[in-house]
């Protein structure tokens, strides 16, 4: 049967379909529905600043602490540029199945108006889905912590964006062939693939292809701030209600579903995590809960709107158990030098949360049926669609690498490295004695 839908995915799909009845016929604006997603909205752009910058600020050695910041705040404003004249159009406006056209470009026919199956506004819509698109490349920013040009960070991301994300989010919301009527239908509430798989597997391809910080892993490069880490944390938390339960595009019981999932799930990795950690290290560490927590919050993100409670805490008790294991073990037997465990948390955990979201989809819940129910083509979709993911994130990011490291370069001086980016690249310091 052909799952159901959350309005995210519907809103740009009746354009796509029915771009003439949509703009002759009027929809009604539900002021409550129109109210909750402008918090969600704001909530979301919460988790970049200042949840993230906290979060992977704290993480770092203390003559970084200002440009790791630097780097999320710097998302807020370039992504919002880049969303305005072009990017919501590659996304969402109607196109093939690969990419948006050039309706919305430069806000052109966006305004206060509803779209057709919405409640919300246009302006509402898009400037939700623009939060989306300042936090995912942000992420990125944990793999090459504390040794990337701040030039090269910006141009880097804005080809990322534009190559990767937008397309990303155009096949799988906007209209394109992993969206609900398309030729591999792969259910993606909140953003498993759209956001966390190929961020993650973009954070791995740029920490390997910039190599190992100086001195990794002979020398310590401990936290400098964890109670930074920690609020920054527990900020993401939070902020990531709006993230998930605004992904249904009202103020309605599935709204209010993926709320209790998303919670359920984050608590329920904080003990996988911790289990996992006090068992083999011989201590719970306040470092393993938050990460176990952002572990269990991602893996949830493509289930939020799809599987029933009890479903989120075996995710998110799986999430936080498997992440540990890739960063604690498998980074340390490959080697790679993934700073802040952007691909160990982002990619594993987007990764293994579409993947189950094929599985434990409920009929109950939103009229998707997992392989649980029945449904194996469901879970074979969500694998495939996450496999595509993968393949398409890597091979773009490797070109744009190439493309950035010979125009402006990439990788800071040793001799900057050495002294923290904060002086070389800001100028700045962040604590005086």
């Amino acid at each position: 049967m052909m799952p159901k839908l959350s309005r995210r995915a519907l809103l740009p799909l009746a354009v796509l379909c029915f771009p003439v009845a949509a703009a002759a016929q009027e929809s009604t604006l539900d002021t409550g529905d129109n109210a909750f997603m402008l918090i969600c909205s704001a909530l979301v752009l919460l988790m970049t600043g200042p949840g993230l910058a906290l979060f992977y600020g704290g993480l770092v050695r203390k003559k970084n602490i200002l440009t790791t910041m630097m780097q999320s705040f710097a998302m807020m404003a370039l992504m919002t540029v880049i969303w305005a004249i072009y990017g919501y159009s590659l996304a969402f406006a109607p196109g093939n199945d690969f990419i948006g056209g050039f309706d919305y470009l430069f806000m052109n026919g966006v305004g206060q108006e509803p779209q057709e199956g919405s409640t919300i506004s246009h302006y509402t819509f898009m400037v939700f889905q623009l939060m989306f698109a300042i936090i995912t490349p942000a992420l990125i920013t944990g793999a090459f912590a504390e040794r990337m040009k701040f030039s090269g960070m910006l141009l880097f991301m804005t080809l990322w964006v534009t190559v990767v994300y937008f397309p990303l989010a155009h096949m799988v919301w906007g209209g394109g062939f992993m969206g609900g009527d398309g030729i591999l239908p792969c259910l993606d509430f909140a953003g498993g693939t759209v956001v966390h798989a190929s961020s993650g597997v973009s954070a791995l391809v740029v920490a390997i292809y910039l190599g190992k910080r100086n001195g990794f892993p002979r020398e310590a490069m401990k936290p400098h701030n964890l109670p930074l880490a920690f609020i920054g944390a527990c900020l993401l938390w939070v902020g990531w209600f709006g993230f998930n339960a605004g992904s249904e595009l009202a103020a309605d019981g599935l709204a209010a579903a993926a709320f209790v999932n998303t919670h359920f799930a984050a608590a329920a990795a904080v003990i996988g995590w911790l289990v996992v950690e006090w068992m083999r290290d011989g201590k719970p560490s306040i470092l393993g809960g938050i990460t176990g927590a952002v572990a269990g919050l991602v893996a949830i993100t493509p289930a939020s709107g799809f599987v029933g409670p009890m479903d989120s805490l075996i995710i998110g008790f799986i999430a936080g158990a498997f992440c540990y294991y890739t960063v604690a073990v498998v980074k340390a037997k490959l080697g790679y030098d993934d700073s802040l465990d952007a691909f160990g948390v982002h990619g594993v955990g987007g990764t293994l949360g579409a993947i189950l979201t094929g599985v434990f989809a409920r009929e109950s819940v939103a009229g998707a049926t997992g392989l649980l129910e029945g449904n194996s083509q469901q879970f074979i979709n969500n694998t495939l669609g996450v496999l595509f993911t993968w393949v398409f994130a890597a091979i773009a990011t490797i070109i744009i690498l190439k493309v950035v490291d010979a125009i402006v370069g990439l990788r800071v001086e040793p001799s900057a490295e050495e002294g923290g980016l904060d002086i070389a690249e800001h100028g700045e310091e962040a604590y005086q004695l």
